[in-house]
């Protein structure tokens, strides 16, 4: 694919718009947390973990003196690729969505670690989207085969990350509130990167520090409700409710303080609302909370900007059409494709090349799925180009291989991670 000017802008606001969704402790001036008496120690996990990390040990240096930050120390746990250096905090690779042995050794090292908590120290926890598989320890009765089939079956039902969450906390020792059980006396604050739509602080990375008002009935009736398959062992235990997780009003939050949400969707999509204004682009928010079958958001999303472009004109200028959340995909057990590269293959079905239409659809941790991509980027000229090369646009979307598509024309976006993670951006350009 030829980058041209409506090209080349949209991949200037992919930039300025994740740029902007990277955390930043630095920005937090007053609010900075205070050192104590003692140590502070650093735990996480998530995709945007390691990044969160090298941002408190940035500010730490600057707002507190050298003694202070030689009290530091830590462990998070990030996806493989995802680490990045810090100088007191130890950042460790584990597999994601599917958690594997070196998620399990990282759980345990940081576990061994609270182990050493006196009263006069604080808990630091750092969490984002990712956080729940990284962090996967399961609870009693659980074993961790067990975590592994549900989870799989979970990503490929087409629940959403808040029906799959409700299901993690139940069968985890340490989310929905459970890793308070092993801070002591020790303060806690929680800083967060969302990954959720509408930004509840107890879903993201399954609410590890934070009381969670889902129930075991709930956890069943997701499980029910997808055919998820779990042993007779797991139903008794919910049924029961002998997996039932930490409530509002239990004394053991009284210790912690009011989450932080860090980044999140919104302050991507104000990014690119900025950056769409200054280039003399007039953006239209959408909404920030998108959820639905890629397939589906795609074509409705073409119906929505075919529409829209019958209001561009002189006066108007160019169009911008921004949204956020996260879609889904459902039966995808194979096939290469994300939801981006399917919401994006979807709108470019029902746009059927229409003129003056550009869009772009990336997941903003830099991996879409689980793809090695991102997501791609829509052209009008794609249409003609895919008749040449002999690609039926609905073949490839029943058999859910969106990111060939996009890689055939040259269209496929490869960043790489981008140590975030706020959910997916769509940005439908109309000129």
């Amino acid at each position: 694919m030829t980058e041209d000017k409506n090209t080349s802008f949209l991949n200037n606001l992919l930039n300025v718009s994740i740029e902007a969704a990277k955390p930043n402790f630095v920005a937090l001036n007053e609010n900075f947390p205070k050192s104590v008496k003692g140590r502070t120690i650093v735990i996480g996990a998530g995709k945007a973990s390691g990044l969160m990390a090298k941002s408190f040990e940035d500010a730490a240096n600057l707002y507190w003196s050298a003694e202070e930050f030689s009290q530091i120390e830590g462990r998070v746990i990030t996806r493989y690729g995802h680490a990045i250096s810090c100088e007191r905090i130890k950042v460790t690779e584990a597999a994601h969505p599917v958690p594997d042995d070196m998620g399990e050794i990282g759980v345990q090292q940081i576990l061994d670690l609270l182990k050493t908590l006196k009263s006069d120290d604080q808990v630091i926890c750092l969490f984002s989207g990712g956080g729940s598989a990284l962090m996967a320890l399961p609870a009693d009765g659980v074993t961790m085969e067990n975590k592994k089939s549900i989870n799989k079956q979970l990503l490929a039902s087409g629940a959403t990350i808040h029906e799959m969450n409700c299901v993690r906390r139940h069968l985890s020792k340490i989310k929905g509130g459970g890793l308070l059980r092993y801070c002591g006396d020790a303060k806690v604050s929680t800083y967060l990167v969302s990954d959720v739509t509408g930004d509840d602080p107890s879903v993201i990375a399954s609410g590890p520090t934070l009381p969670d008002s889902t129930t075991c009935k709930d956890a069943l009736e997701v499980i029910d409700r997808f055919k998820i398959e779990v042993s007779n062992n797991i139903r008794q235990k919910l049924l029961n409710a002998e997996l039932e997780t930490l409530k509002s009003g239990n004394p053991i939050f009284d210790r912690t303080s009011q989450p932080v949400i860090l980044a999140s969707s919104g302050d991507m999509l104000k990014a690119a609302e900025w950056y769409s204004r200054l280039k003399g682009v007039t953006p239209i928010i959408l909404s920030s909370t998108i959820e639905g079958e890629a397939k589906e958001v795609g074509a409705t999303m073409a119906s929505i900007a075919l529409e829209m472009a019958k209001m561009r004109n002189d006066h108007t200028g160019p169009l911008l059409l921004l949204s956020g959340g996260e879609t889904t995909v459902s039966g995808a057990n194979s096939g290469r494709g994300g939801r981006n590269t399917e919401f994006l293959l979807s709108f470019a079905n029902t746009i059927n090349g229409e003129s003056g239409v550009y869009a772009i659809a990336v997941d903003s941790d830099g991996i879409d799925g689980s793809e090695e991509s991102a997501g791609g980027i829509y052209t009008p000229e794609m249409i003609s180009e895919a008749k040449i090369f002999n690609l039926s646009l609905s073949n490839i979307l029943k058999s859910h291989n969106s990111a060939i598509f996009f890689e055939e024309l040259g269209a496929l976006i490869q960043s790489g991670p981008t140590r975030t993670n706020v959910n997916d951006f769509r940005a439908i350009l109309l000129t």
